[in-house]
């Protein structure tokens, strides 16, 4: 197969994704995309972190290969192959135990639970060397903005996604609690890695927002604390919040990282043991305050 024949093929499968879309599928595209332009609008408007370019490092890979492909195939993954094998082997779906439940009554509760697991899940990331290897990559990009919360490693998107939406099908729930979970968690991760200045004072003790997520991906102190994605209340629950009267100065790894998909998500799997590279330790010469 040349590749005029291999750029068809995947085009042509794309197309018959998007064409064999629900109703509700095709409304929370429309949202994701949406929140996508307000967040860059805003991010102009009222910056967190000054002249940060739209057009950062990592751009390209974070949209193109992270957030449209990867994203397309691991969809087909998870839900045609993972969650399909599991629920056929199972046939719990067959149930619709969650069919006469209200739609906003299931996100309340998929949304809550999942979150819970989230919290854990990821503050284990950060001290099992194991389940560190494949979340490095999230904590990767030197710039934080509505496009970078993207990058994750394959197989941390196929553990979570398999775990969030799993409990979704066996239970029964009509496909459009699918859609609307899966576009909270899209916008809400937008949301928390934005470089917005945003300031919800008590309010982020309970939401949690860019005030604090934007401290996880620095290489300070933050880095270990603020583990919650949708709810702060974590955080504060079991003593892992900081949240001090400045802002980060840096972000990313310390040590080295390559550029780009293919490298990022093969460097998972070097040996243990080998020798680490630093990064420079370039900082920039004030602290910003959040006044």
């Amino acid at each position: 197969m040349n590749q005029d024949n291999i750029f068809e093929a995947v085009w042509s499968a794309i197309l018959d994704y998007f064409i064999n879309l629900s109703a509700a599928e095709n409304y929370t595209m429309l949202i994701i995309i949406s929140a996508a332009v307000l967040f860059i609008i805003l991010e102009r408007l009222y910056p967190y972190t000054d002249g940060q370019k739209i057009l950062r490092e990592g751009f390209f890979d974070d949209l193109a290969l992270y957030t449209i492909a990867q994203s397309y195939i691991l969809g087909i993954l998870i839900f045609g192959y993972v969650i399909g094998f599991i629920d056929n082997s199972t046939q719990l779906s067959r149930l619709k135990l969650f069919a006469d439940v209200p739609i906003w009554i299931q996100l309340v509760f998929f949304t809550i639970t999942h979150d819970i697991y989230i919290y854990w899940m990821h503050r284990w990331q950060h001290k099992n060397k194991y389940l560190w290897r494949i979340h490095e990559a999230h904590h990767s990009p030197r710039k934080v903005d509505w496009l970078s919360g993207s990058r994750s490693h394959a197989l941390e998107i196929t553990i979570n996604q398999t775990i969030e939406f799993l409990p979704i099908v066996l239970l029964g729930s009509p496909v459009e609690v699918i859609a609307y979970k899966g576009a909270i968690s899209a916008v809400w991760g937008m949301y928390i890695h934005s470089n917005i200045n945003v300031k919800t004072g008590k309010l982020q003790r309970v939401i949690n927002g860019p005030e604090m997520h934007r401290w996880h991906h620095s290489t300070g102190k933050g880095r270990n604390r603020n583990f919650a994605t949708k709810f702060a209340i974590w955080d504060w629950m079991f003593n892992t919040a900081y949240f001090p009267d400045f802002k980060p100065d840096v972000y990313g790894l310390k040590t080295y990282f390559p550029n780009h998909y293919i490298m990022q998500t093969l460097y998972a799997f070097r040996r243990f043991g080998s020798p680490k590279k630093t990064v420079s330790k370039k900082k920039i010469p004030y602290r910003q305050t959040t006044t």
